[in-house]
């Protein structure tokens, strides 16, 4: 990541005939850590749940874990995947239960956050639920009821059996029992009705730190060698809070959102994991030639194009450049002055 963009890790080479000008572009890392490369990643996740998204109201659900239960998920990660299951059988089994013979099936895309404002762990599930499901017989029934006491009390309950099965009721009935005394309300759940226009926006609100580093640049606001001082917004007092920390302390807590190798924090469910018999009725929000034509904006040219206004593949001249080839650390032709 902090080589990101350094000519030295390889680039491509362009060359303009008429001016005799050339020009390189660095490699990038590719990283989700990277607030450039993250930045992209993020828009392309954004376009991939698009184009899989029905075209109806979605409900934005927030799955949050109490405190006393994230060193588990810290001294263990593979538990992070228990989050995954627990929250999305929150819904479906809920479904379930309003008529067993029909068996509806929602739409869910789920995706994971491990990190709160202030950098600190705390995991969370935020979820993207069709308003609606398809059944064995009917091809669709709107939801529009989400009741917030069942959400609470089934999402604690689903999720403590899952760890008991986990750890086992001995090593983990202590817990348990301190986690429904101290919760009597259920674990918080947050699914409020949505203020969104379209199901797009709201992909690109849960999407928003999927590919990014869990703190943007512009949220430093001064570094004298030794300490870190940076800003975030406090949720529940709604107002700016300032902190400043040891640069060692600062990076501990960055590092400890970088996710394992391969492990996936977009996950899809319901009618978005698999076809349905009735996906022939079904109206999505985008059409297979919108889809098609955002994976060609994908491109660096275009990328490049519709954020700063101008064509890379140009010389200042004006003229196209044609493309010489790829260098690598191994192969350098030249380096760039």
């Amino acid at each position: 990541m902090l080589s990101c963009g350094d000519c030295k890790n390889g680039y491509g080479l362009y060359y303009c005939s008429d001016c005799n000008w050339f020009k390189f572009v660095p490699f990038r890392c590719k990283s989700r850590f990277c607030n450039t490369c993250g930045t992209a990643y993020q828009s392309d996740r954004a376009d991939s749940i698009a184009a899989k998204l029905i075209n109806c109201p979605h409900r934005h659900i927030v799955f949050t874990i109490p405190q006393e239960l994230r060193l588990l998920f810290r001294k263990d990660r593979t538990l992070l995947d228990i989050l995954f299951k627990a929250s999305s059988q929150v819904i479906t089994d809920w479904l379930y239960e309003q008529n067993k013979k029909e068996s509806f099936t929602p739409g869910i895309v789920s995706c994971i956050h491990t990190f709160g404002s202030d950098l600190k762990w705390n995991p969370h599930i935020h979820m993207l639920v069709t308003e609606g499901a398809a059944g064995n017989t009917s091809p669709w029934r709107h939801i529009r009821f989400f009741p917030y006491t069942m959400l609470r009390k089934r999402w604690q309950t689903t999720l403590l059996w899952h760890l008991e099965q986990k750890f086992g009721k001995g090593y983990f009935r202590k817990l348990k029992t301190q986690m429904y005394h101290n919760n009597k309300e259920g674990f918080y759940v947050h699914a409020p009705p949505s203020k969104f226009n379209a199901p797009r926006l709201v992909a690109n609100y849960i999407t928003r730190y999927i590919g990014r580093p869990a703190m943007a640049q512009s949220r430093i606001s001064a570094y004298d060698g030794e300490n870190v001082s940076f800003w975030y917004h406090h949720h529940e007092t709604n107002e700016r809070k300032d902190e400043t920390v040891p640069a060692s302390e600062f990076i501990r807590r960055l590092i400890a959102h970088i996710h394992e190798k391969y492990f996936n924090t977009l996950r899809y469910y319901g009618l978005y994991a698999k076809k349905h018999k009735f996906a022939d009725y079904f109206v999505f929000l985008l059409t297979r030639h919108a889809v098609q034509t955002r994976r060609l904006f994908r491109r660096w040219v275009f990328r490049t194009e519709l954020a700063f206004g101008h064509d890379p593949s140009k010389c200042h001249c004006g003229c196209y450049m044609d493309f010489l080839g790829v260098f690598r650390p191994g192969d350098l032709a030249f380096m760039p002055p």
